[in-house]
This record gives structure tokens, sequence and C-alpha cells, in this order.
């Protein structure tokens, strides 16, 4: 068996090739004939192969991290890394299963959609989504005004509305796409605020009228434009690092526990934390946008998929002081979430549940302003369609979402934390 070290010399001496071929391209990427796998992770050697490519991927994308033995993540190979990857698999004994035999089909599919008018039949670019919040503004005077909750390396708004029919309310912030391409996350922050505002259900004017909602639907703009302008499965920021590397992940980057695991220090990983807590224009102004909020009771952040409930805290598995009454309130939560479509959730602390994960927007509002419910929903799937979820989901995936938050609050009510 040919050692690590060799393989990550052949992988590394490729990549500044095709990171130059990424970064100078002008057209948007395609991804015809890129094969996506499932590929099992069941010895060290497997493990640390599957980092080694994630860390530096010369082509590679993961669309979910090798964190774990006895696990699964599904891997895009380009046709022409073919040929390696099926050396690699002799070589390290891997066994890889074909999910999609064509990820440009899949991301095709996912297109799909009427955007004639705002709805949730179709994912909707970021210029449609503030267009649909100007309307919100103008349809719903004394009720709906305009935030901006932060700015961005390329010069957008972070954009978003407060929600208040009445004065003295607890608040509550949703966040959503801070990943730029799980774009379910600002599919279901836009269908949970519409409800808000149109939904005639009790339950749903309940909380629409009694708590003060800030929703801010994407949190990464510059990150989302370009997943749907140029590269589809685009993670991070835009900031430039380095001639070659562009980005940080935005849910790395929160002072808190920066660095403490589950992080990149090479600048062109997907997870790579930055320089420095809060050297991203995007985290920074938007936690201090989150640190005005008065009476904020509640924070909700929307990432996608796994079909996980998280509580706090990502860098330790140790329990937060307030981690039984999340955990028994999120259990009630996805058991009301499932009664609708049947969608079977799980809940626990993030570094227990999913992964290591250290210096996220989450954590940073319970650890630095000790909000006391503080959850992360990862949306649909367990893992066919990943964050490449298909339209057609969009509206299920955000009722079930909606039946589990109204859980959240009122569960959260009962207990005092408003």
């Amino acid at each position: 068996m040919a050692p690590l070290r060799a393989v990550g010399l052949v992988l590394c001496s490729l990549f500044v090739v095709a990171l130059i071929v990424t970064q100078v391209q002008a057209e948007p990427a395609r991804y015809d004939n890129y094969r996506v796998y499932k590929v099992s992770i069941e010895r060290v050697d497997q493990l640390e192969l599957l980092q080694l490519i994630e860390q530096r991927p010369d082509g590679y994308t993961f669309l979910s991290d090798p964190v774990h033995l006895n696990t699964a993540v599904k891997l895009v190979v380009p046709p022409h890394k073919m040929a390696e990857f099926e050396e690699l698999t002799e070589r390290f004994e891997l066994k890889a299963t074909l999910a999609f035999d064509n990820l440009q089909a899949v991301i095709e599919q996912q297109m799909k959609g009427r955007r004639e008018t705002f709805g949730w039949t179709a994912y909707h670019p970021l210029e449609d989504i503030y267009a649909w919040l100007d309307t919100l503004i103008a349809e719903y005077p004394g009720i709906v005004t305009p935030i901006v909750a932060g700015e961005t390396y390329e010069g957008r708004q972070i954009r978003g509305v407060k929600v208040s029919y009445k004065a003295g309310n607890p608040a509550i912030f949703t966040e959503g796409t801070i990943h730029a391409r799980e774009w379910i996350s600002a599919a279901t922050v836009t269908f949970v605020l519409n409800e808000l505002l149109t939904s005639q259900n009790a339950e749903v004017r309940n909380i629409a009228e009694n708590y003060d909602w800030y929703v801010v639907p994407v949190a990464n703009p510059d990150g989302y434009v370009y997943t749907h302008t140029t590269t589809r499965l685009w993670r991070k920021t835009r900031s430039q690092q380095n001639v070659l590397c562009f980005g940080v992940d935005p849910n790395r980057n929160w002072d808190f526990k920066f660095n403490q695991g589950g992080t990149s220090v090479i600048p062109c990983a997907d997870t790579f934390s930055g320089p420095s807590p809060f050297s991203e224009i995007e985290t920074r102004t938007l936690s201090a946008y989150i640190s005005t909020i008065p009476n904020l009771s509640t924070y909700l952040d929307f990432h996608s998929s796994g079909q996980l409930l998280m509580v706090p805290y990502g860098h330790t598995t140790e329990p937060l002081d307030n981690y039984n009454e999340l955990m028994d309130i999120g259990r009630k939560a996805i058991a009301k979430l499932r009664e609708r479509h049947g969608s079977v959730y799980q809940v626990g602390n993030i570094a227990e549940i999913i992964y290591v994960a250290s210096g996220s927007s989450l954590d940073w509002v319970k650890g630095t302003l000790q909000t006391p419910l503080t959850f992360a929903y990862e949306l649909r799937d367990t893992g066919e369609y990943g964050f490449l979820l298909p339209p057609d989901q969009i509206i299920a995936t955000a009722e079930e979402t909606l039946d589990s938050i109204i859980v959240i609050l009122e569960e959260g009510k009962a207990l005092g934390y408003h």
C-alpha cells in the first residue's frame, strides 16, 4: 500500500493547476459526466486519505464531510480524475457505490421550477429574494420594516426584515444560507416569513404576533450569488486570501472558541476558518447587528443537509448550562416535525451528533450573548441529494420545519425563556 504522503504529493502537485483554471474561467462551471460516489469509511487509513483529498481537493468535491469511521460520504469525481479515483479505490480498498452518474443533470433538475412570481416551487437568486422583501415592506407597513444586518466583501448588503405586530415582544433571529450552496435554507426561511404574515392558523398567528422576528434569508450573499452564476458547489465567502485561494467558511469564523477543532488553516479548504476570528466583514458586521437586538430570546440557524436539530456547542461534547432543557425541547420539536410528512430527525449537541465544528454563529450567540434558546437545523435530506435537494421538496421541508419551530417557542415559553 502506498504511503499517504506520496498520495498527498501527487494531489498537491496538481492542485495549483486546477485552481488556476477554476479562477480564470468566465463561464459558469458545468459538471457534465461528473460522478457522485457514496464512499464508506471503514479504516483509519481510508479516513486519512479522504481527509487529505478534502484539504487538497484537486478537482474533487465532498458533498458531506469525511469525519468519522463507520460512516459514508458523498464524493464528486470529475471525468479526468476517474482513473486516479479507481486506483485509489483499489489501493485503499474503498467501498464506493455510484450515486449519480451525471452531476450536471442533478443540478439542472434543481434549477427547474416556476420563477415568474416569487414562491416555493423553485429556488430563487438573491435579487429575487431582495425584491420580494421590498414587496413585503410595501404591503405590510408598520409591521414589516427593512433591516441591514451586515455587509459583504463584494459590497452587498446582508438584508432582511423585522416583523413586529406590537411593542415589547421577545425577539427571535433567524439566519439562512450562511453556507452558500445550501439553497433549501433560504427557501425555508422565506417560507416561514411568508407564513408569519399570511397564515390564518391559530398557532402560527400566535408566534407571529407575540414575538418580534428578525429574518435574514441569506447571510452569505456573495457566496450565494456565486453559486447561481459561477460554481454551484461553492460554500464560502468570496474574499481573496491569496493569488489562488478565495473565501472563508463563514460558519467557522466567529469569535467564540475559534479554531478549537473542525476547521482548516489551509486557505483553499472548504472549512478554512480565516486568518483570525471575525476576519470576514460578513461575520463581523452580522455579529455586531445581532448584538444590538433587544430582548433576544431565540436564535434559529438553518443549514442542509442531514435532518438534524442541533444545540451548542460545536467545539466540545461537554453539555452547556441548559443542555437538558434544550434537548427536551428538541425531542418534542422533532416529534412534531415528523407528524406532517414522516421526516425523521435526530437531536443533539453539534460536536456529538455531526462533528466537531468550532467558531460557528450558533456557538457565538450562545456563548457570547447567552441567548437561551439556540438551535441549528440541518434540513432535508439524509444523503440522497444533500444540498442539491429538488425544488419539489421545498414546501414539505418548510412546512414541517415551521411545525417544529412552533414547538420550540411554546416549550421555551413554558420554561420562562421569553
